[in-house]
């Protein structure tokens, strides 16, 4: 078997098969509508988003591409970061700013009738909540929360709190994890690129897919062999005679402990798996990393 080439040596196809393209969403499709898009624009079997867009939201939407599609997870638990106009009902109150940031802690909600998720209470984390701007009955509010927060239902509360109703207005996704609006491409992008690469121009296209391994530098990771990521290739769990060493993710300052989702790459940084901390890497036998998510 053929380990996978380092990310920064893989050719148009490699990148195509295990890439990430962090999306611009524009308004009116699903999120889901816009994977299909992609996949079928670059020709891949399998895609994945990381994380529910409606069709009147924009903003960042990391798409996997073939394989990468195997890892979507690691979008689940991720931080998200939202600019929303809140519509007041009625002249907002003097103390609107402080109303606001009561809201900066673990609020409850309950999924709205048209969720995919059942209908139950449940509480999320809000981070950060920012009021940017304020003209009369709208404020501009910056919001960083826990994966699975409703937006809407917070501006509903937040007018409610205030006394006077309100709804949300405009939503624009700015983050997800490690990506921002920062370096976001559109379909059009996408498309053009690929164009200028059948003509034998990569340089678009390679800054608008990037390799998957862009989605994994928040989690600590474990250097491997790479006759122990052919065994990983085949199924069979990380030991200890096939590691060459752990340590903290790339984005943060995360290392491996005991339990923690870990990355597994081989020695030049392509990830082969995802997986779960079980032993000490630095130990000379014994299990050390139970597969989740083969990459190879």
């Amino acid at each position: 078997m053929t380990l996978r080439a380092p990310p920064e040596d893989r050719n148009l196809d490699s990148l195509r098969s295990f890439g990430v393209v962090n999306l611009d969403k524009p308004p009116g499709p699903s999120a889901h509508q816009v994977a299909a898009w992609i996949r079928d624009a670059t020709g891949q079997d399998r895609v994945a988003h990381g994380g529910t867009l409606d069709p009147k939201v924009t903003g960042c939407l990391p798409v996997l591409l073939g394989d990468a599609a195997r890892m979507a997870q690691v979008f689940d638990d991720a931080v998200k970061e939202y600019v929303t106009v809140l519509e007041l009902h009625d002249r907002a109150p003097a103390d609107i700013a402080d109303i606001v940031a009561e809201f900066e802690t673990e609020v409850y909600q309950k999924p709205p009738r048209k969720s995919a998720v059942k209908r139950q209470l449940r509480s999320r984390r809000i981070h950060a909540l920012d009021v940017l701007e304020r003209e009369e009955r709208r404020l501009l509010l910056r919001v960083r929360c826990e994966s699975g927060t409703y937006v809407r239902k917070l501006c509903h509360d937040i007018g409610l709190a205030a006394g006077t109703g309100a709804h949300m207005g405009d939503l624009r996704r700015t983050a997800t994890g490690t990506f921002d609006d920062a370096s976001l491409s559109t379909m059009h992008d996408l498309v053009d690129a690929l164009a200028f690469a059948e003509e034998g121009d990569e340089s678009q296209v390679r800054e608008v897919i990037q390799p998957a391994e862009r989605a994994l530098v928040h989690l600590p990771r474990v250097r491997i062999a790479p006759s122990a990521a052919r065994e990983v290739a085949e199924g069979a769990p990380v030991y200890a005679p096939g590691v060459i060493d752990a340590g903290p993710a790339e984005a943060s300052e995360a290392t491996p402990q005991q339990g923690s989702q870990v990355v597994c790459v081989t020695p030049d940084g392509a990830a082969v798996c995802l997986g779960t901390l079980v032993g000490d890497p630095d130990a000379e036998r014994g299990l050390v990393v139970e597969l989740d998510r083969v990459l190879v």
